[in-house]
Order: C-alpha cells, then structure tokens, then sequence
C-alpha cells in the first residue's frame, strides 16, 4: 500500500494517493492522559480523511509502565470507535518476538529476561502481558491460545467475537504466518493493536475489497553524505554500534559529558561533518549499568531528555550543514530527531531490516532510517545508509 508516516497530527488533509496514513506520536512515555489527548487527536484526523480501520502500534517488546501508556491508550481507542473486541498482539517471530500462552518471548527468554528488564524508561519485568495489562487498563483483559491461532483466521474470528468476553484479547502468536491469520480474523473489527508485525496481513483484506492498488511504495533515493546517530541502550543497537565502530570513525557521547557541558553539540557536528566520507556515528549506547550510574546522578529523566536532545539538535545541525541522509538508532530518539528536523510527512519506501523501513521527507532532499533499539542486524547502519541513496 502506498503508505506516508506524518510526524504528529497534520495540519492539512492527507495527500490524494494515500492508502495507509501513520500518524506518529511520541507519545510512550509522556503522561498517560497527554498520551491519550494525543491519540484520540490523531484518531479524529485520521477519520477525517477517510480511513475505514484504526491500528494503534506499539513496541514488540509492549514497552510500557504499569500505569501505562498502552492499555490506557488502548481503552481511549476502543470507546471512541464502540469497538467491542480488540486483538492485542505485539508479536513479530521474525524479529524473534513470539507470544505463547499470554507471555511474551525475545527469542528463547521471557520478556523480563532479555535485557528489557533493563530499559532506561520502560523496565519490563513482567512477560505476561495480561497481567501487564490488566494493571493499565480499565478494560477486561481475555487471552486465544495458540491451538486456536494454528486453526486458522475463522477460528481466530469466533474466538474474538464471542458475545460477552473481554474487550482486550492477547493473542498468542509463534509464527509469521499467524499474524496473517490474525489479520484476516480482525478484517472486521474498527481497532486492532499489537506491534508492526501484525500490520502484515491487513494489505491483502484492503485488496480483496478492492480498497488497494497495490501499487506499493514510491521510491527515490537521496544523494548526498550520511550519518549515523545513536541514542539505543538496547542489546542489538550495542552489537550494531560495536560492529559499526570496528569499521567506521565513532564518537562517543556520555552522559556525563553532555551533563557537564564537555561533549557540545557545536564538537560532535563538526566532528561528524569532518568524517561524512566513511559514515561516521556519534553515539550514546552505553552499557546497563552506565547508564543506571548516570540516572542515579543526574535524574531519569533529566538523562534522557539531556541525551535525546543531544542528538536531536546534532541531527538538525547536519542537516542544515547539507548532510542527506541520517540513520538513527532509538525510538525515543528517532521522535526527538523529527521533531528538530521539521519533519512533517515521509514517503515509505523499501525495508531495510524486518519491521525498518526507508523514508524520504516529503519535499525534501532527505532520507531517514527510524529503527527501534532491538531491530536490525549487525550491519544495519552500513546497509540502512545504502537504502536510502548514495554518497
């Protein structure tokens, strides 16, 4: 589907042609009320243009509080589309994501074991995603086992739609092929939630009404130099990072440095911009325990924003600078890094990496690779910047 991500909720009405429109919010660790505000603002516009199924994406990791912001989110949704039965699915086995009796797997560990526990903002120390839930949400938390997903999308359905059960469904998921039946057993339904991967089989039932081209995504790459930034503490983003730097000139950025003042924005600029040539990346992914030193020093949150900033106004100032293509590592990042580019609308182009996609800036000579901290191979960043153009 020809698919534009906008950067917040629009301003204007979508452009003719769109058949998917994302409106991005960084929205997962705000307040849950703001984060509710925000998307039930989305909602409206995205209706507004016409659209005839809502989904609400979230990580395939559920990142997440126990106050919220997914199941809070997920309710705001589900009251105002009158929706009665919701699939929650953060699955994507491909990305080693699977769901199995209610709990979720990173590869072959429970969610609490795979190093999210760990995570700066979101510590996930429960797999069970009921229970996870059911501590944000106001709604009924159900559950579909496997055998039922393995039956196929019919059984999916009648399990979904019994009359009287709960409005929020974990739906077990171990394969790629479970996400298309579980799409095809919520054609129906005005809200599904779940993570990007669940998102694969939703194209085909557009298709089938004759709702789709399939015309696909439009691409165009960007010629100019490339950078990488790194604002992931994720064990993938630290394996691409100590891959990358192995290759390619790298610059750290601590914590302690930008909090002191002694790692500028003014210095890792023209740092980057004196190396564009061989794909320089400026990152912060530290190790676990750095960064829980820093937080104990300077504050969670003061870390974060310091950090986010950092390499937000580091990614406009190259920018501006004339660097054409930017890939970053993070989501909470990536969203600081629109924001200070401007960024209002992207083209969707080809995958990089399962669930990571190239992007062009609508009326800009400019390309962005956007990827979540546990997504991607270890060569991401050398091939992310190859995607999205040439030197």
């Amino acid at each position: 589907m020809r698919t534009v991500q906008y950067s917040g909720v629009p301003e204007r009405a979508a452009d003719p042609g769109v058949e998917a429109g994302i409106v991005a919010l960084k929205s997962r660790t705000i307040p849950a009320a703001d984060a509710v505000a925000q998307s039930l603002a989305a909602l409206d516009w995205l209706r507004a243009q016409g659209c005839r199924q809502i989904f609400f994406k979230y990580c395939s990791t559920f990142d997440s509080t126990p106050d919220g912001n997914i199941g809070p989110v997920a309710d705001a949704l589900a009251d105002a589309l009158g929706a009665e039965h919701v699939v929650v699915c953060p699955a994507f086995p491909t990305l080693k994501r699977t769901i199995f009796n209610g709990h979720l797997f990173v590869g072959d560990r429970l969610l609490n074991e795979s190093g999210m526990e760990n995570h700066p903002l979101t510590p996930m120390t429960d797999p069970d995603l009921r229970r996870w839930l059911a501590r944000q949400s106001r709604s009924d938390v159900g559950h579909i086992p496997a055998a039922t997903v393995l039956a196929g999308r019919d059984a999916i359905r009648a399990a979904l739609t019994v009359p009287g059960s709960a409005r929020l469904v974990v739906v077990d998921c171990v394969r790629d092929e479970d996400l298309i039946e579980i799409g095809a057993a919520a054609a129906d339904q005005p809200l599904i939630t779940g993570g990007s991967g669940v998102a694969l089989g939703l194209p085909a039932v557009f298709r089938a009404r004759g709702e789709s081209a399939a015309a696909g995504p439009r691409w165009e790459p960007v010629a100019g130099p490339a950078v990488i930034l790194s604002g992931s503490c994720s064990i993938a983003t630290r394996a691409q990072v100590a891959y990358h730097r192995g290759r390619h000139p790298a610059l750290e950025v601590t914590a302690d440095d930008v909090m002191a003042g002694t790692m500028t924005v003014g210095h890792a600029t023209v740092w980057a911009l004196e190396r564009t040539g061989d794909l320089p990346l400026v990152y912060s992914s530290a190790d676990p325990e750095v960064v829980r030193a820093a937080q104990d020093r300077f504050g969670r949150q003061q870390v974060a924003t310091a950090l986010e900033q950092f390499m937000a106004v580091t990614a406009r100032r190259l920018a501006e600078a004339g660097v054409r293509r930017i890939v970053c590592a993070g989501g909470e990042t990536s969203g600081a890094i629109t924001e200070a580019l401007g960024v209002e609308a992207m083209e969707i182009g080809p995958e990089i990496d399962p669930g990571v996609p190239a992007m062009r800036v609508v009326g800009r000579e400019l390309a962005l690779a956007l990827k979540s901290g546990n997504f991607g191979a270890e060569d991401f960043f050398e091939r992310a910047a190859g995607a999205l153009g040439t030197p």
